[in-house]
This record gives structure tokens, C-alpha cells and sequence, in this order.
């Protein structure tokens, strides 16, 4: 991005994400549960299987890696991300990232979460608050710094 670009666009925080992915998972939460509920009815509340058959692995374990790929392809954030305004760039141009790059980022969280979480803290004290799913991807979390900015365009 260019000085005129990173002026426009502040760096999107721990806690504004932390709360993105709160709303993302409520969301999830609300859409998922009855579903489980119908297909597996009290066993899925009391069970301690990992899995407790094809449909949990549709909804729990597909469902959502398609889904946040496919936001992300398509609006470049979450519904949580785009409550907040923010929106994912690539780090070096400022534009969409590549199908690549979200899919990078996507299995980045996995090497962000092994290490206690540590990855996905390094959003509060990296300069540009990119957590290592962010740096391995090269793409950066960002929303327009004037609030009366609606949204962001892309170059196509």
C-alpha cells in the first residue's frame, strides 16, 4: 500500500477481531446447532464423541472452512469483519488478495492456534497487526480510518 492508501486505512486490533470472530461464531452457532439438534437430537448435547457421524463432519468441520473461503473470495471478510468494517488486503498491494492467499490464510490459523494461541495473539503486538496466519498469507486487516467511509473499493 502507499502512504496516501495507509492514511485512508488503520490496521484492524486484537479485540475488534476478537470481536469480528465472536459474531462469526454466534452466527455459526445459530445456524448450526438446530441443524445438529435435528439430525442427532440429545446425543449431540450430551455426547463425548469427537464426531458423531457424516452430518457433524458437513456442518462442523466443511461447512465452515467453505463458508469463511467463500465470504472471504467474495466480500473479503466474514459477516463479523464486515459489522466492523474491516476487510482483508493483500499486505504488499492493498488490493483483493489471490484464492491462494485466503487459503493460505485460512490453514494459517492452524499453525496461529498450535503454539497456545500465540500466532493469533501476535495481532496486539505486531506494527501492523497481522497475526502468523496473516504473515503467511501476506495479507493485512484493515478498515477506512474516517467512520463515514461505507466501504471499500477494489481495483478489478
Amino acid at each position: 500500500m502507499n502512504d496516501q492508501e495507509k492514511s485512508e486505512y488503520e490496521y484492524v486490533g486484537f479485540w475488534a477481531r476478537v470481536g469480528a470472530t465472536l459474531i462469526d461464531t454466534i452466527i455459526f452457532m445459530v445456524i448450526v446447532g438446530p441443524l445438529m439438534y435435528i439430525f442427532y437430537g440429545d446425543t449431540y448435547l450430551y455426547s463425548d464423541d469427537f464426531i458423531l457421524g457424516f452430518a457433524d463432519v458437513m456442518l462442523n468441520h466443511i461447512l465452515p472452512i467453505v463458508a469463511v473461503i467463500l465470504f472471504w473470495i467474495y466480500k473479503s471478510a466474514t459477516p463479523g469483519k464486515m459489522a466492523i468494517k474491516a476487510i482483508i488486503v493483500d499486505a504488499n498491494t492493498g488490493k483483493r488478495p489471490t484464492t491462494k492467499q485466503y487459503l493460505i490464510r485460512y490453514f494459517g490459523y492452524i499453525v496461529s492456534t498450535v503454539p497456545l494461541g500465540l500466532g493469533l495473539m501476535w495481532v496486539g503486538w505486531d506494527s501492523k497487526k497481522q497475526g502468523w496466519h496473516d504473515k503467511l498469507s501476506k495479507t493485512v486487516v484493515i478498515r477506512p480510518q474516517n467512520r463515514g467511509v461505507e466501504s471499500v473499493k477494489f481495483d478489478v
